[in-house]
């Protein structure tokens, strides 16, 4: 760079010469135009804008002038770069506008595409059909009532009048837990057969009346098939109050069956033994496929019934007067009836389950087609 000097003109820099300047200008304004993308817009910026682009180093010239000529020569050389950084600005808005159009085609979601490649969720139908059982008895004004699956022989068995040479107190219907003896059968412990070891300690904790539903995962030693699992679930049901009779039983039945089949369902109870309750009965209710029209009906059979009309649900009873003595309750006072069913039984009837596997082995095109009611 040439040190000040008073005499020379400014034009004859050759970097601040006005066709020099604007030659500078036209290639920056013509390499912008060219650029075909941000990226190749940013070379041409440090090539035409940058600290040692030309207009940068013409500017640099400015300073070696002699006062009177640096007002022009700066004027030229300023509007140049002011043009350049114009034309930038431009260039960098397009290339941006035709980058995020090009973002809104390649990277669009298309909406109508499978929504199901991350499944949704679904209830397993045991747990709604239960909590839904329990909806219906919580609204007649019980409560649900739970227990241990653990249970001692002294709830599961003796307290409900099943006597010590009952068939199911053996190994073949019952699992035992194995205790400090080498025997298992000698310890005391079982996993709880039915759900009505929690209608005992319900009565024990509290005081009549007592209104309590009492769903729970049960176990007996059954093979798994079709009919059949080791581990299933029941809903049992125990009122306990004075002056309560076999009618208020077919009442609360009624409105049960009507509740989870619909309306005009209707039960009947057949003599049958329990030992907890007494006098006890079956529970049948009419068939929810024919209604009882394929009785005798050759040209309308039902495959769900065997064209009997009516079909097996659960046991029944009013509750024996020893079980109610077992528990603290005064026998000439109070009464009360009881009921159970398993819910593997009801959602095979409900949905038409012709195989209880389905139920445990967690195949979600089982468990999917419920849904997810709550």
């Amino acid at each position: 760079m040439s040190a000040p000097n008073k005499s020379y003109d400014p034009v004859e820099v050759e970097a601040l010469k006005p066709e020099e300047i604007e030659r500078m200008r036209d290639e920056a304004l013509a390499a912008f135009a060219a650029a075909a993308d941000l990226d190749q817009l940013r070379e041409a910026k440090v090539a035409h804008s940058g600290d040692r682009s030309p207009l940068a180093l013409a500017n640099r010239e400015i300073g070696a002038l002699p006062p009177h000529a640096k007002a022009d020569a700066g004027k030229r050389v300023g509007q140049a770069r002011g043009a350049v950084n114009k034309a930038f600005a431009a260039r960098r808005a397009e290339l941006e506008a035709e980058r995020d159009a090009r973002v809104l085609v390649e990277e669009a979601v298309d909406v109508t595409l499978p929504y199901d490649r991350t499944p949704a969720g679904a209830r397993h139908p045991l747990t709604t059909l239960s909590e839904r059982i329990e909806d219906i008895f919580v609204a007649m004004g019980y409560a649900v009532a739970e227990g241990p699956e653990v249970e001692t022989e002294w709830f599961n068995f003796d307290a409900l009048n099943i006597g010590p040479d009952h068939p199911a107190r053996g190994e073949h219907d019952t699992f035992f837990v194995q205790g400090d003896e080498a025997d298992g059968a000698d310890s005391g412990i079982v996993l709880r057969t039915h759900t009505s070891p929690v209608q005992i300690r319900s009565l024990i904790d509290r005081e009549p009346p007592v209104y309590v539903i009492c769903p729970g995962r049960v176990y007996r030693t059954d093979e798994l098939d079709a009919t059949h699992t080791p581990v299933f679930h029941q809903v049992e049901l125990l009122a306990v109050d004075e002056g309560l009779t076999m009618a208020d039983l077919k009442g609360t039945l009624d409105h049960m069956v009507q509740a989870l089949f619909g309306e005009g369902m209707k039960t009947r109870l057949r003599p049958n033994f329990f030992p907890f309750t007494e006098p006890s009965a079956e529970m049948d209710m009419v068939c929810y496929v024919c209604r009882g029209e394929s009785v005798g009906n050759p040209d309308k059979p039902c495959r769900t019934c065997s064209s009997e009309g009516w079909i097996e649900l659960g046991g029944c009873g009013m509750v024996n007067p020893k079980v109610l003595t077992a528990c603290g309750v005064d026998p000439t006072k109070y009464s009360g009836f009881a009921f159970g069913f398993g819910i593997e039984r009801m959602l095979m009837f409900r949905h038409n389950v012709e195989d209880m596997r389905d139920m445990v082995e967690g195949d979600v095109r089982f468990t999917r087609p419920f849904g997810m009611e709550i």
